[in-house]
């Protein structure tokens, strides 16, 4: 392990040991493996945090790198999730107990969506899994205490190791992301299928290259050793910016998932996991906003039904940590709410920003999505019947859409509903919106480039 490695991991687990502790006189600042190079492009020197680690805000125009994933691609920087790797003669089958997904046919090399659940039939978290070999597997997600927790309790014969300060995880999407790291490939990466991966050598450097969809587009991640992350970043940026490639900054990092559909942990809906002691230390604990008033912490959790999640785990003939909950659910008829997208009314929204000249304004809008977890109420008839999370404006469609959590009689396409506006206590308003089915962009990340 060199210099720049044994510093990272040093810095997280100091952070790990004391999450709440004091800012830097206790718990240290930690920044991304690629921070160096990331730096020079860093014109207004502001970060933001993503989990435990810092980002650059942004390095040109936050609209113009939020659209980046139609117009050309761009690269951007995951490398704050944390990275759990699972070994040993009980790793798959502690997995498919943890998770919803049905894993008997999961292969060397694929990566699937891990749907992790309580006991309730919430998700406590879900992330990325990949299998790297028969015994061996990493997870990828905002947290990966959960497993840690879970795997802690049972009589598993399996290793957990964090990977999370030793890694780097560079996302390059866009319908331009191919023919860049094409050019610094040793080899054709044409074979990769959705969903699958394998190691390649990207500027010099061994790393693994997954095709993945966090953009709803063409996509994919670069998995590598943290001491690299500064140069393939580098290399990466430098035979992008001749095909339109631009770095990505966080605070135009979330909006593509809504545009695509995926609901974001910790975002969209927070894990069932907050309350246990597996509960996500890489976060800090400032509550959501918004007019969604809750009666208690669980308003704020969410069934696999309620996410669009609900077709996973169909096939399971075997047990996993909270089938009976899903199936009493689907006894029941299925989820009573439904996930679909919001297209919020464009003159409602600009009456918002019109307020700042009133005597009272309204909470404004933080382009293009507030860095952390909002819920606002949606009514129609008079009474709520669901809650929106997401809202955000996308400069691709130029319209300000969400996610809504919805009743099922008002969750078919182009009914009318309205979204209450402003935090309690400060002025409200309505805003209309129309539903409509998700993901609010063509699905592009199945795209043949064979």
């Amino acid at each position: 392990m060199d210099d720049f490695a044994r510093q990272q991991r040093q810095t997280y687990e100091a952070l790990k040991a004391a999450p709440g502790a004091p800012f830097i006189a206790q718990r240290p600042a930690y920044f991304s493996p690629g921070a160096a190079t990331q730096d020079a492009a860093n014109g207004t020197n502001t970060y933001m945090r993503f989990g435990p680690m810092f980002l650059a805000t942004q390095f040109t125009d936050t609209l113009a790198e939020a659209r980046a994933h139609h117009d050309a691609a761009y690269i951007g920087d995951w490398s704050p999730l944390a990275k759990i790797r699972v070994t040993g003669p009980d790793a798959l089958r502690f997995l498919s107990w943890l998770g919803m997904n049905d894993l008997s046919r999961f292969e060397i090399g694929q990566i699937t969506h891990h749907v992790q659940l309580d006991e309730n039939g919430y998700v406590a978290m879900e992330g990325i899994l990949l299998r790297v070999a028969d015994d061996d597997f990493v997870f990828t997600a905002g947290s990966g205490a959960w497993l840690e927790h879970q795997a802690s309790q049972g009589d598993w014969d399996l290793e957990l190791a964090d990977l999370t300060p030793d890694r780097f995880i560079f996302g390059v999407q866009g319908p331009r992301s191919l023919p860049v790291l094409q050019r610094l490939a040793d080899g054709d990466l044409r074979d990769i299928a959705f969903n699958r991966s394998r190691t390649a050598r990207i500027a010099g450097h061994d790393v693994r290259v997954l095709r993945t969809g966090i953009s709803g587009q063409l996509g994919y991640e670069l998995h590598g050793d943290a001491a690299d992350g500064n140069a393939v970043w580098a290399a990466v940026v430098e035979v992008g910016e001749g095909l339109g490639l631009l770095q990505l900054g966080f605070a135009a990092m979330s909006n593509q998932h809504v545009e695509a559909g995926i609901a974001t942990n910790g975002l969209d809906y927070l894990p069932a996991s907050i309350p246990t002691p597996g509960a996500p230390w890489q976060f800090k604990s400032g509550g959501p906003t918004g007019s969604f008033v809750p009666t208690g912490l669980a308003d704020f959790f969410r069934t696999p039904g309620e996410l669009g999640w609900g077709a996973r785990g169909r096939t399971r003939r075997d047990d996993y940590l909270g089938r009976a909950a899903i199936e009493a659910e689907r006894d029941a008829g299925g989820p009573a709410r439904a996930f679909v997208g919001l297209m919020w009314d464009t003159d409602d929204v600009r009456a918002v920003s019109a307020s700042l000249y009133d005597d009272e304004p309204i909470d404004q809008f933080v382009l293009p999505r507030y860095a952390g977890a909002a819920f606002d109420r949606i009514v129609a008839g008079g009474r709520d019947v669901g809650v929106a999370s997401g809202r955000t404006y996308s400069p691709y469609l130029r319209r300000m859409i969400s996610f809504g959590v919805l009743a099922r009689e008002h969750a078919a396409p182009g009914a009318e509903v309205e979204v209450i506006w402003g935090r309690p206590g400060s002025r409200q308003v309505p805003i209309r919106a129309t539903v409509t089915a998700l993901p609010f962009v063509p699905d592009g990340r199945r795209v043949d480039v064979s």
